[in-house]
């Protein structure tokens, strides 16, 4: 599946822009590249970051309920 590619016309300051040549001259690709693929690491960085939370906050659960249930185990079942 193709991804829908749209026009965007922004303002930057002009140490970036010449940034964003040297950079796509480097690279031999587009202005327009260059700058689509730093948004692309920002996104993907902030996804990550996101499910970093997330999995801390599962962890977080997951311990409370292992400490419940080890709890109520050693109330309801005989010692070995």
């Amino acid at each position: 599946m193709a991804t829908r590619v749209e026009k965007l016309t922004i303002s930057l300051p002009r140490n970036l822009i010449l940034f964003a040549d040297e950079v796509a001259s480097e690279r031999k690709v587009s202005r327009s590249k260059v700058v689509s693929s730093c948004l692309q690491e920002f996104a993907d960085k902030r996804l990550r970051e996101q499910m970093e939370e997330g999995y801390k906050a599962m962890a977080k659960e997951n311990q409370q309920f292992a400490t419940l249930a080890r709890d109520l185990a050693s109330e309801v079942l005989p010692e070995w």
